[in-house]
């Protein structure tokens, strides 16, 4: 891995300057930064490349299907750094700075002592190079994004009254025009077809690279990251923040039924994969964090959907549990954590929901 070194010698350290809005805050030290490409193919065309005709894809190659990677290492980091993996038409930025322009998961790990890794999954983002095109099935597989209404209903965070953004009454995300243009905003489309194993075959080569770590997913992401430890020893625990959108994985003959959403696309879904493979998830500590207005209703899509995600998520953690693992869910109301949308690491109580996971963290010996 390509490393920054700085100079001892001179005493340097390269700093991160707080926010504006957080003019307590320390500056960041970090030993190490970098970016590189993970994973991914090549795929020839037929024919002979000629110079006369440069523009003609014969005899080139194209390359694609990699992940893209940011990191960052804190001086005196912790042994097990974070792996942040994102989800669905989205990309490391979720783990950024947050919409109202405070600190995001990003920042705050790294004054914690974690070094971090933040993933765009192949084919989207800054990894947008594909070997094949992106499909029709896949409605975010393209500009222009007419999605501003079901995005915004899907994640939780409100409604809308003709053209204007109601956020939820009691939701923990930012009510300023400002912050939800930058939610909006933050949308990444497809560059080629969505593909779970993709995705964790460049997240497995990231782990292999690394070395041990600790896997962190969001929502589609999550699918991801159940399937990354069936090809590398190296993921040590997985902090799951509402997984769901693609399918949970369960032993075969295992497979439950999924609760009936009133849009039924919207539904959970599950998938059986080999009982040896599942039992590569019993292995290591895993925690599941949910959030407010998850509810069945026959009107409301984001409520509803969520609730069929996380009554699949409840049957997943009992399956890893039943063959002898460690898994939690922790549903945040009921334990006095109120208005978490889906995108819970944006929320304005994102510091209190990093605390959280990194007192799991503790309890699971894994922040030494």
């Amino acid at each position: 891995m390509r490393k920054l070194f700085l100079s001892a010698a001179l005493g340097l350290s390269l700093m991160l300057s707080a926010p504006s809005n957080v003019d307590a805050a320390k500056p960041i030290v970090l030993a190490e930064q970098g970016s590189f490409a993970i994973g991914g193919s090549t795929v020839k065309h037929s024919g002979v490349f000629s110079t006369k005709n440069f523009l003609s894809p014969e005899g080139q190659k194209a390359y694609g299907d990699h992940a893209y990677v940011f990191y960052q290492i804190p001086t005196k980091a912790k042994r097990l750094p974070l792996i942040f993996q994102h989800g669905g038409a989205q990309s490391k930025r979720t783990w950024e700075t947050t919409p109202d322009g405070r600190e995001g998961f990003q920042n705050l790990f790294l004054r914690k002592g974690y070094g971090v890794y933040l993933v765009d999954q192949p084919r989207t983002g800054e990894a947008g190079l594909s070997t094949e095109a992106a499909g029709d099935a896949n409605p975010w597989a393209g500009n222009p994004l007419y999605a501003d209404k079901t995005l915004f209903m899907l994640s939780r965070v409100g409604l809308f009254d003709g053209d204007e953004p109601k956020v939820f009454e009691n939701s923990a995300f930012p009510r300023d025009a400002e912050s939800i243009n930058q939610f909006q905003r933050s949308w990444t489309c497809y560059t080629g077809e969505l593909d779970n194993d993709i995705n964790a075959d460049a997240l497995a080569a990231l782990f292999d690279r690394v070395g041990p770590s600790i896997l962190v997913t969001h929502s589609m992401g999550g699918t991801i990251g159940w399937r990354t430890p069936f090809r590398t020893n190296n993921v040590k625990a997985i902090v799951a923040f509402e997984p769901g959108g693609t399918p949970f994985l369960f032993p075969e003959g295992e497979v439950p039924e999924a609760e009936r959403a009133t849009f039924p696309l919207l539904g959970a879904s599950a998938q059986a994969v080999p009982l040896e493979d599942f039992m590569k998830l019993t292995k290591i500590p895993i925690v599941l964090y949910y959030g407010d207005n998850i509810k069945k209703s026959d009107e409301l899509i984001g409520p509803d959907k969520w609730y069929t995600e996380l009554d699949m998520a409840k049957k997943f953690v009992a399956a890893v549990n039943r063959h002898g693992g460690d898994a939690t869910l922790v549903e945040l109301p009921k334990i006095g954590i109120k208005g978490n949308t889906h995108f819970l690491m944006a929320d304005q109580n994102n510091q209190e929901l990093a605390d959280l996971m990194a007192a799991w963290l503790h309890s699971k010996g894994l922040d030494k």
